[in-house]
């Protein structure tokens, strides 16, 4: 019932969105005609507002730029080297002139898509090869083509590493790192010749008993079965993935703004009189990072539950508890890869100490080869986008990778 009033309201609302859309462009061209503070302009404002304030189910596009590399810009193109019906394992190639380091970037399956870490992807552009998990929409995604739970993101995360070769590295961002650091543990235990060469955890819940926040404490308020009950919804069938049992996205994100409330609705406060007042280099940002943050993908249903169960109320992983496909996951497998963790002195999300508890798990791993970063200043998405991911984290990640490259 849940998934067929968010569409109701969506398609409702999309024809009023579009037409406040074209309203607001009419009106931007009358602009000149009037003076500030005119009825004109704050009604073309409120429609810009409104009509760019939607949720969406469209993948963004990454539109990557040329990217610096040494002393010359590339042009970087998108290939899809491998997929399935969840994945697709999207290589961004350019012609450096020079072999770089490969790096897969493990996305999270959190209600956005993989191109919130578009930011991410190009900073590392400048120094690397670089590979992302593209996850598909799961109301996109037939219902033959089976379940997807922790088990199979641990699986994708394995084959796509194979895909790409011997002596990659990794980098996995938030919510994964559990699925990943079980990856790595279950090639190492069984001597995969693609295991990784590092392993960069950022701001990821490995341990959520440290420090818990406001996400941990409502995970731990009600029992896994309210979850299923309250939060979980039937695509409908006239989607691709009709039938299929889905944690909507637009659930998700609704929960994360209503952390937040006050900032959102001062942001779009802020947003109208950046277009009353003409400030169109300020209403372009706000328009980015509110277009790509209301385009919403939905979870599979047994992906959201495990994740929640195992990672959020019975912390498997940091009580030995873990299992793939049945048999234990031991962290202390891992050996010869190297390990970087970073935390945001900030974040709400994943607090400081619950990445970093990744570096005591792994203790097969010689201690000059663990690092750890605590970024001061930045909150959960200033650990991997924007200027200090850019400054100040990326060089910590780009001095683990190259101290095991080759």
């Amino acid at each position: 019932m849940i998934y067929h009033m968010l569409q109701a309201a969506q398609d409702l609302l999309n024809p009023m969105r579009r037409t406040a859309r074209g309203g607001g462009g009419i009106l931007a061209g009358l602009d000149g005609a009037h003076p500030a503070f005119s009825p004109v302009r704050q009604m073309r404002a409120a429609m810009e507002v409104f009509g760019h304030a939607g949720i969406t189910h469209a993948r963004p596009a990454y539109a990557i730029g040329p990217v610096r590399v040494g002393n010359r810009l590339v042009e970087v193109e998108e290939e899809v080297v491998a997929a399935t019906p969840f994945a697709s394992l999207l290589h961004f190639r350019k012609e450096a002139g020079i072999r770089l380091p490969r790096v897969l970037v493990v996305a999270p399956m959190s209600g956005h898509f993989a191109t919130l870490l578009r930011n991410t992807v190009q900073v590392l552009l400048q120094d690397h090869d670089v590979y992302i998990t593209d996850w598909h929409n799961a109301r996109d995604v037939p219902l033959a083509a089976g379940p997807f739970g922790l088990d199979e993101f641990t699986d994708h995360v394995m084959q796509f590493l194979q895909e790409m070769g011997r002596g990659a590295h990794v980098l996995a961002v938030c919510q994964p790192v559990v699925a990943v650091l079980a990856a790595v543990a279950i090639m190492a235990e069984d001597r995969n010749p693609h295991s990784p060469r590092s392993l960069s955890l950022l701001a990821g819940p490995i341990d959520t008993r440290v420090n818990p926040t406001r996400v941990n404490e409502l995970a731990q308020s009600k029992p896994i079965e309210w979850f299923e009950k309250t939060l979980i919804a039937e695509v409908p069938w006239r989607h691709k993935g009709g039938g299929r049992r889905v944690y909507p996205g637009a659930v998700q994100v609704g929960a994360f703004m209503a952390m937040n409330l006050e900032r959102h609705v001062g942001a779009h406060h802020a947003q109208f009189w950046n277009l009353h007042d003409g400030e169109a280099a300020k209403a372009a940002m706000h328009r980015r990072f509110y277009d790509e943050y209301f385009a919403v993908m939905d979870l599979p249903a047994e992906f959201y539950l495990e994740t929640v169960r195992s990672v959020f109320q019975a912390h498997d992983l940091p009580l030995g508890k873990l299992t793939f496909r049945g048999r234990p996951v031991r962290p202390e497998a891992i050996r010869r890869t190297a390990m970087l963790t970073v935390e945001g002195e900030k974040d709400d999300i994943c607090a400081i100490g619950q990445t970093m508890a990744a570096l005591d798990l792994c203790r097969g791993v010689p201690v000059t080869m663990k690092r750890h970063h605590l970024q001061t200043g930045v909150g959960h998405y200033g650990v991997f986008s924007g200027r200090r991911w850019a400054q100040q984290v990326y060089p910590r990640v780009r001095e683990v990778i190259q101290a095991n490259e080759g």
